[in-house]
């Protein structure tokens, strides 16, 4: 594994799999409860989270608030899905990338609108060595999440190991605009920064 994309993927298998709503922000939700309201409720806390994010100056608690923003994206609202991407994190972790790929395939199939389940997807493919492949999955990713700080970094590192430094530099500059705590990625723009400076000498 490489540089951020490894660190966030790392990060990534320590958010639990199965979130619910009660891990964030308490009590359980009455089941009652309409499905688009769940997904408004849902979409405030992810608005205000972002707004936590952007504002924290401390890079624990920034992390800790990452760590959250990552607990949402993975509610999938079905138990099918949930048992899949558990799978998947067993597999992933185990460097059983094939295995975990099948397990994301499914995912897709059954919510082609998660974008965690394309994220996840995006990252076993970038393990594997199948930029291509990442690449693909990291649009689909933003497109359903604009504000997928890990696809973006995925991203970023993607444009660097292969050469494309200035695109890697903005992709990164991205990442820090949503959570300007993410040392790995001010490391990133430093070095990058610097890198493109010595060129154009």
């Amino acid at each position: 594994m490489r540089g951020l994309f490894a660190l966030l993927f790392l990060s990534l298998l320590t958010v639990p799999v199965m979130a619910t709503d009660a891990t964030i922000t308490g009590p359980a939700k009455p089941a009652a409860i309409a499905p688009d309201t769940t997904a408004q409720d849902r979409a405030k806390r992810l608005d205000t989270l972002f707004g936590e994010l952007k504002r924290e100056q401390n890079e624990h608690a920034a992390d800790r608030i990452a760590q959250q923003i990552w607990q949402q994206w993975l509610e999938s609202g079905s138990a099918t899905v949930d048992l899949l991407m558990s799978w998947a994190n067993d597999a992933m972790q185990a460097k059983k990338y094939p295995a975990a790929l099948d397990f994301l395939d499914q995912v897709i199939a059954l919510d082609p609108n998660y974008a965690e389940g394309w994220n996840r997807r995006a990252t076993v493919h970038y393990l594997m060595g199948d930029y291509a492949m990442s690449m693909a999955d990291i649009d689909k990713t933003l497109q359903l999440e604009p504000r997928h700080f890990g696809a973006l970094a995925g991203m970023a590192e993607i444009l660097k190991d292969t050469g494309r430094k200035k695109l890697a530099l903005r992709a990164y500059e991205q990442v820090l605009k949503l959570y300007p705590m993410m040392r790995p990625a001010q490391s990133a723009v430093e070095s990058l920064t610097q890198d493109l400076a010595g060129q154009d000498i």
